[in-house]
C-alpha cells in the first residue's frame, strides 16, 4: 500500500486532477452550449471574458497544481517503483500532463488566443465563432476525460 509523503501526494493529486475534470465537463456540458446559444457577438465577448477570468489566481493554482503535482507523483514513481500502484500513477500522470495540460497548450490556448485579437461584433469574429466552439469544445472533451481518468487512476493506485 502506497503510505507516507507519496500518499499525501496521490491524495492532492486525486482532488486536484478530480477538480479540474470538473471544470472541464461543466464546460463541455452546459457552458459552451449557453454561449453558442447566443449572438455570436455576444458569446465572443463572453468567451472573451471567460478566458481573461480563467488566468486569475484561483484556476491556475489548480490547474497548474495539479500539472506540477501530477509531475512529481510520475518522477517520485520511478525513483520508488512502489510495489503496488506503480502502473497506475504513471498512467494518471501521463493523462494529466498529456490529455489535460499538454492539450490546453496545443489546443485550446491558440484558439483562445485567436478568438481574443477579434472584435465581438466584427464580421470575422462571427464567422469564426462556430468554429471555435466546435473546435474547442471537441478538445475540452477531452481534456475533461484524460482529467478524470488520472483522478480514477491515482485514486485506484490508493486502494
Amino acid at each position: 500500500m502506497i503510505d507516507g509523503p507519496l500518499f499525501v501526494l496521490v491524495i492532492l493529486g486525486v482532488l486536484g486532477t478530480g477538480l479540474t475534470a470538473g471544470v472541464f465537463v461543466a464546460f463541455s456540458t452546459f457552458v459552451m452550449r449557453a454561449l453558442a446559444d447566443l449572438p455570436p457577438a455576444q458569446g465572443v465577448a463572453a468567451m472573451q471574458a471567460v478566458n481573461v477570468a480563467a488566468v486569475r489566481p484561483a484556476f491556475m493554482l489548480l490547474f497548474l497544481g495539479s500539472a506540477v503535482l501530477s509531475a512529481v507523483i510520475t518522477v517520485v514513481t520511478f525513483v520508488l517503483w512502489p510495489d503496488e500502484g506503480t502502473a497506475e500513477l504513471l498512467v494518471g500522470g501521463a493523462l494529466f500532463l498529456a490529455g489535460s495540460f499538454g492539450l490546453t497548450a496545443v489546443a485550446n490556448v491558440p484558439r483562445n488566443e485567436t478568438l481574443a485579437r477579434l472584435q465581438p461584433g466584427g464580421a470575422e469574429a462571427a464567422a469564426y465563432w462556430p468554429v471555435y466552439v466546435r473546435e474547442w469544445t471537441r478538445w475540452n472533451h477531452v481534456r475533461a476525460l484524460a482529467s478524470t481518468g488520472a483522478a480514477v487512476s491515482y485514486l485506484l493506485a490508493l486502494i
